[in-house]
C-alpha cells in the first residue's frame, strides 16, 4: 500500500465520488431489507500492519448475508480439508442465479461451488458439531474471529429470512434427494439463515477480509484464525464465483477477490496488503451494491490493487 496519508485521501475521496449515486433497488425478496434507508454508504480500507481507513457510514450495522459464505467456506476446510470439502461442494461457477434450483439439477445434485445457496448450504453442513446448535455456535465464533469482536444475531433479519426462506429449504431437500446432506436438510438450512443474519458493518468486512489478506492472522488482534493454505483455496474460488454471474466482469474490470450480499455489502482482498470492506443497499440486477461495486473500482485502480495489473491506473468511474 502507499503511505497512510495517501491510502486515507483516496477512502474518502472515493466515498465522496459515488455517495449520491442514484443507481440501484434495494432488495425486497426478504421484507426487512427493503425497509432499509438507500443512502446509506459506508468504505473501509484495513491494511495488513492495523492500517484503519473509515468513511460515511462504515460503523453502520447491517446483515452479513451471502458474505459469510466466504469466511464459513474457510473455517469449513480449515477443520475438515482441502480434499474433502471441494468434492463434496465443488469450486466452478454454476453461470446462473445464487438460488438456483435448476444448477443442481443441471449437474445431478453437485452444489458446484460455496458462494451460490446450495454450495453454501452444503458448506454449513460440514462444520463439526455433534448438533445444529454446536454447528451454529461453531459458525458465530468463526465468524466473530474473522471481525476481531463478538457478532450478534439480528433476531428481526433472522425472522423474516426464515419465514421466506422457501426457496432454500427447497435446496436442502434436493440437496439431501442427491445424498448430498448427512444432516436434516431444513435444521442446516435454519444454521445457514442465522449465519446470514449475523449483523456486520463495513469496516468488520474489511477486518474479516484483511484476515484473508494477512494469511489468516487477524491483523486488528492478532490472533490466527485460519491457516495461510486454506486464505488461498478461499480467495481463489471466490475470485472466479463471488459476484455471482457478474463474476467474470468483475474480476476482469476490478481484478480483485470479492464476495458481496444482498443487504448491500461487498469484501474485498489484497493479499498481502490488506481488504476493503462497502456497503451501500442499492443494488444491480444481479444483487450486487452498485456503490460499493464503484468505490471498490475506484481504490483498485487508483491505489494499484488490481491483481493482474502492474502499475496504478487511472480510478474507475462507471
Amino acid at each position: 500500500m502507499p503511505g497512510w496519508d495517501q491510502v486515507d485521501r483516496l477512502v474518502r475521496d472515493a466515498h465522496r465520488s459515488y455517495a449520491t449515486d442514484p443507481e440501484g433497488t434495494v432488495a425486497d425478496y426478504i421484507p426487512v431489507l427493503a425497509e432499509t434507508d438507500p443512502d446509506l454508504f459506508g468504505l473501509a480500507v484495513i491494511e495488513v500492519d492495523g492500517g484503519i481507513h473509515d468513511a460515511g457510514d462504515a460503523t453502520h450495522a447491517f446483515s452479513i448475508q451471502s458474505i459469510s459464505k466466504l469466511f464459513v467456506y474457510a473455517l469449513v476446510i480449515q477443520e475438515v480439508g482441502h480434499a474433502p470439502v471441494r468434492e463434496i461442494v465443488g469450486v466452478n461457477n454454476t453461470g446462473l442465479p445464487f438460488n438456483s434450483l435448476i444448477a443442481l439439477e443441471l449437474n445431478d445434485g453437485h452444489p458446484m461451488n460455496p458462494m451460490v445457496n446450495a454450495g453454501a448450504i452444503a458448506t454449513t453442513a460440514l462444520m463439526p458439531g455433534s448438533t445444529t446448535a454446536e454447528q451454529w455456535e461453531r459458525v458465530r465464533e468463526g465468524l466473530s474471529a474473522f471481525a476481531g469482536r463478538p457478532l450478534s444475531l439480528n433476531g428481526e433479519v433472522y425472522r423474516s429470512e426464515a419465514a421466506t426462506n422457501d426457496r432454500n429449504r427447497a435446496i436442502g431437500r434436493l440437496l439431501r434427494s442427491y445424498g448430498r446432506l448427512s444432516v436434516d436438510p431444513d435444521e442446516i438450512v435454519d444454521v445457514y439463515t442465522r449465519q446470514c443474519a449475523l449483523d456486520v458493518t463495513a469496516h468488520d468486512l474489511a477486518v474479516m477480509g484483511a484476515t484473508l489478506a494477512d494469511g489468516g492472522v487477524n491483523p486488528i488482534t492478532g490472533r490466527r484464525v485460519v491457516d495461510a493454505e486454506v486464505c488461498r483455496d478461499a480467495l481463489a474460488v471466490v475470485a472466479a464465483t463471488g459476484l455471482y454471474e457478474r463474476s467474470g466482469e468483475w474480476l476482469f474490470e476490478i481484478g480483485l477477490p470479492a464476495k458481496s450480499g444482498v443487504s448491500g455489502g461487498i469484501v474485498a482482498v489484497v493479499p498481502g496488503k490488506g481488504a476493503i470492506g462497502a456497503f451501500s443497499p442499492r443494488l444491480d440486477a444481479a444483487g450486487n451494491s452498485v456503490r460499493s461495486q464503484r468505490a471498490i473500482g475506484y481504490l483498485s485502480r487508483a491505489l494499484g490493487l488490481n491483481l493482474f495489473a502492474s502499475a496504478p491506473a487511472a480510478p474507475f468511474r462507471s
